[in-house]
């Protein structure tokens, strides 16, 4: 209710206990309104209403789910969840048992709902193995109970047409251990006929279109609908929202976790099957009108698939067993007769299968464990129903219904006074419609229609639809809530026929054909009741096995806590965002939600604990702000005086505060609304202050923190760093004490400092060159010499790769003269000239050789021309030693040299018979040398000018 006062702004009420006015104009508008934001859930109090939207909400998922967990009811928009939460969590807490009735008409979402409470308890309770075992077991029991149990109607295509309640048993710890399922009146009738545009049980189809070709061979069916006499009365087998293969493989598969073996899952088949068979068993009629059955071939398959002996069941199909003292005449039926006995045998095969099914998923579900469980029942079951015809299905569901508002209003006014009572306030009497007269009217022992429709049923003689209508008049012509043409007005007569008659439910009116449906088989009025075929004893009709259990659920419900669902369509298109207002005015009326409302609106709109109203509203009053130190109820009541509540408006009970117009509320709510900002900014300020004060003594700690621990290591340094000084000056002492001793551990370090100090002194006082004789500082003895290896090392750095081979040559040259020639010493301090030789020679077969020597000076000599007869060898070694082959040049006619500076000349070379040297008249010198023959070279080569040498 909080977060309905806090919303009701933007999406109209979240709970309609809190409307202004309590009329149905007010309540459709809310509705609506809410409804055009895609919110479908709204509360009266802790009933939920929920309008069937046709399209999906993202409102199921996971996210969801754990939102409301464990949430007080008020504190979250309306939803599902939340009824499921508090119940859940209701039953842990009072460990009592508790019931949620989720109501409505076909197509109004019930099953989805049943669903959805289902998945939120799978999801929400503990888990184990075992746990997910039997929530799987739950889970799966849906898909087959609708399977066997829902249909396609004009309304639904997926309608439940048959009532469920589904106890879900709970340990002290709140794990789901165990469930068991009751059923209710299921609509046997839709086995053999359906109404234009609807569909048989769904079971039938999807056998027939899912089954394999081996199960549909072994069953003596074919695939296809159209061969079914029971699957085409309503024209319309295919249906664009049902896949009826997918939903084949998905009861087969949960058939399997319900514990069904391969043997039971047959067996079920076959009854299936031999219903389908059933229905395309045909009759003719004799010469006398007595029934014949056309074709043995269908029945010879129902006696194959159900076990029984096909003369016996020929004979029950065709012979009526009349009994007289103790003998037994067979009357043979007409051919009417014979059908009429064929469906209500079919009838019979498919709802004691019905019964037996969800029989054998109890065995699956059960709980072995002794100990006491609490439980949550889930009652699914049909809404009051009201039809152009209304024949006995919709009797025994209005009825259902009628009893439901009896019970559900009992409860609602049971529990609002037990809480007045409880808090010491005094209980106002409410107005309300009391159905209770309309309940005897139909369940009335010997008066009642149930009753009377017995006697009919099951008395001698002939007895026709007129013969039970003129019964209900005799015994009911006063009743105000029932009508027949005979008793009616005038007015009224004109909208009912002779073989009806109406009853004025809570609802609204609803008209009945006559219960028998013309039937004359007694076969039809007992409806093959589950008794003993040799007793003879008198059977139950179907609509007193009806009564009992209708009996017996509501002995269940009344010893449970209750909590309700109400689903309304919102139009009957299917189509989502329409909301036929008309439609829905119906569904809230027929439900008894105005009922229901008035009952929780006729005291007190608003009923809170103190510590709860006290913890919410506390702000408004400076005396109960931000802290109240004393009882609960007292601070509640200076709040109030405080806002100024007149006596009227309010009660104080035991624990909680009661008032009654909802204005009130709401003048409080905005109060608070209003004082919230304000209080945000005051608390939003102190916070900060509050941040800010932290935050400072953190970094206040840290500072310290930081501080100490900078303080402990600059001690740790200092200790260390005196530590290291002792050691440093004793160590420098005793290498002192032992500097005149070899090096040793001792005194390295005090031998390497006196070398450090020395090198700093000395460094701006070095020589420039290691052949510079400058006075050196004394170096002290440990390093004596050592200035010149630096020197002589820095020296040797700096030496090129050209003055490097200046002193290889140097040192050759020390070996060679050195202590010999009297001149060497004075060669020593200058460098070799750079006499850079060439070699020319000319290509003709002469000895001649020409060394072109660079000269430094003038007065220097210059080039050297010689003659060799061992030219090849001498210039080939020349160029080994000095490592160059390219000095020597071969030249073609003349080659010119230069003996001193500004005197040159020229050699030309020739050849000629003899070989010779000369002077030629241009002053060139001539070299005649042998033309090249290689034989004569060879002879002479060797011995031109012996006496050249070099």
């Amino acid at each position: 209710m909080e977060g309905a006062l806090t919303a009701r702004d933007r999406v109209g009420i979240q709970d309609f206990v809190l409307l202004d006015e309590t009329t149905e104009a007010a309540f459709l508008s809310n509705l609506k309104k809410r409804f055009s934001k895609d919110l479908i859930y709204t509360y009266i109090g802790t009933l939920l209403v929920s309008v069937n939207p046709y399209k999906e909400l993202d409102i199921y998922n996971k996210k969801q789910m754990d939102i409301y967990m464990g949430v007080n009811f008020f504190e979250l928009p309306p939803h599902i969840y939340a009824l499921a939460d508090n119940a859940y969590h209701t039953m842990l807490t009072e460990f009592n048992n508790h019931f949620i009735l989720i109501s409505g008409e076909s197509g109004a979402g019930k099953t989805e709902a049943s669903k959805k409470i289902l998945q939120y308890y799978a999801v929400s309770c503990p888990s184990t193995t075992l746990l997910n075992t039997v929530r799987d077991k739950m889970l799966m029991s849906n898909p087959v109970l609708e399977a066997f149990g829902n249909a396609k109607t004009l309304k639904n295509d997926n309608s439940s047409r048959f009532g469920k309640y589904m106890d879900i048993q709970f340990d002290s710890q709140g794990d789901a251990v165990g469930g068991h399922i009751l059923n209710y009146l299921l609509e046997k009738s839709r086995v053999v006929h359906q109404n234009h545009g609807e569909r048989n049980f769904h079971i039938f189809y999807q056998l027939v279109e899912g089954g394999s070709d081996d199960l549909l061979h072994q069953l003596g069916l074919e695939r296809g609908c159209q061969h079914y006499n029971y699957l085409t009365q309503g024209q319309c087998p295919i249906v664009p929202s049902i896949n009826d293969k997918n939903d084949w493989k998905t009861v087969k598969n949960a058939l399997q976790i319900i514990s069904f073996d391969e043997t039971a899952t047959n067996h079920l088949f076959e009854v299936i099957a031999s219903v389908l068979h059933l229905g395309n068993v045909r009759f003719d009629s004799d010469s006398k009108g007595h029934a014949l059955l056309n074709n043995n071939t269908e029945l010879h398959w129902v006696s194959n698939l159900l076990g029984v002996d096909a003369h016996r069941l020929q004979e029950g199909l065709t012979f009526r067993k009349i009994e007289a003292k103790k003998d037994q005449v067979l009357s043979p039926f007409t051919t009417d007769h014979a059908i009429y006995a064929r469906d209500a045998l079919a009838k019979a095969i498919y709802g004691q299968t019905f019964t037996w099914l969800v029989n054998r998923i109890n065995e699956s579900m059960e709980n072995e464990d002794p100990s006491r469980k609490t439980v949550i029942g889930l009652l699914d079951i049909y809404g009051f129903e009201v039809f152009y015809v209304n024949s006995f299905e919709q009797f025994c569901i209005n009825y259902c219904n009628e009893k439901l508002q009896q019970l559900f209003i009992e409860l609602t006014l049971k529990s609002e006074q037990e809480e007045y009572e409880a808090e010491g306030i005094e209980w106002e009497p409410v107005q309300f419609f009391n159905n209770k007269i309309i309940c005897d009217l139909i369940e009335e022992k010997h008066t009642g229609i149930i009753s009377l429709l017995d006697e009919e049923c099951l008395r001698p003689g002939d007895a026709t639809d007129l013969t039970f209508l003129e019964r209900l008049e005799e015994k009911m012509g006063n009743h105000p809530h029932f009508v027949t043409h005979k008793l009616a007005d005038k007015m009224t007569r004109k909208t009912l026929e002779r073989g009806d008659f109406r009853l004025l439910h809570y609802a609204g009116e609803v008209t009945y054909c006559v219960l028998m449906c013309q039937s004359k088989n007694d076969i039809v009025k007992e409806c093959f009741s589950s008794m003993d075929p040799d007793s003879r004893r008198r059977p139950e009709t179907v609509v007193t096995q009806f009564k009992s259990s209708l009996q017996k659920l509501t002995e269940i419900l009344v010893a449970k806590e209750a909590w309700y669902i109400r689903c309304l369509k919102s139009n009957e298109s299917k189509q989502s965002g329409q909301f036929d207002e008309a439609l829905i005015r119906h569904q809230v009326k027929y439900l008894g939600l105005m009922e229901h409302l008035r009952v929780r609106r006729a005291g007190f709109a608003y009923r809170r604990k103190y510590d709860v109203f006290l913890k919410r509203y506390k702000p408004l009053c400076p005396a109960t702000w931000p802290h109240w130190r004393g009882v609960a109820a007292d601070g509640v009541e200076v709040l109030v005086q405080h806002l100024g509540y007149l006596p009227d408006e309010y009660k104080m009970g035991r624990t909680k505060i009661f008032i009654r117009h909802p204005r009130t509320l709401f003048a409080t709510e905005d109060a608070y609304e209003k004082c919230k900002h304000e209080l945000a900014t005051r608390i939003q300020a102190k916070y900060k202050g509050y941040r800010a004060k932290g935050e400072y003594r953190k970094q206040k700690e840290a500072a310290t923190k930081i501080e100490s621990c900078w303080r402990g290591t600059q001690a740790r340094k200092e200790k260390e760093k005196r530590a290291w000084a002792v050691k440093v000056i004793k160590k420098f002492i005793k290498g002192y004490m032992t500097r005149g001793q070899a090096k040793n551990t001792d005194n390295s370090e005090y031998l390497a400092f006196v070398r450090q100090n020395y090198l700093n002194r000395l460094r701006d006082n070095l020589p420039k060159t290691v052949l510079d004789k400058t006075p050196w500082l004394t170096p002290p003895a440990v390093t004596d010499f050592l200035h010149y290896r630096l020197m002589v090392r820095k020296y040797v750095r700096g030496i090129t790769p050209q003055k490097k081979a200046q002193f290889e040559m140097k040192l050759i040259t020390s070996s060679v003269f050195k202590g010999k020639k009297d001149s060497y010493p004075q060669s020593v301090a200058h460098p070799f000239a750079d006499t850079r030789i060439k070699i020319s020679v000319s290509n003709l077969t002469d000895s001649t050789i020409v060394f072109h020597i660079t000269r430094e000076e003038p007065k220097q000599k210059g080039d050297l021309v010689v003659q060799c007869d061992h030219l090849f060898e001498l210039l080939t070694k020349l160029c080994v030693i000095v490592n160059k082959q390219n000095a020597i040049k071969v030249v073609q006619g003349s080659i010119n040299f230069e003996i001193q500076a500004g005197k040159g000349g020229a050699v030309d070379f020739s050849t000629g018979p003899e070989p010779m040297v000369y002077k030629a008249k241009n002053g060139h010198l001539m070299v005649v040398s042998w033309q090249f023959y290689a034989p004569a070279h060879k002879k002479t080569s060797n011995r031109s000018h012996p006496q050249s040498r070099l």
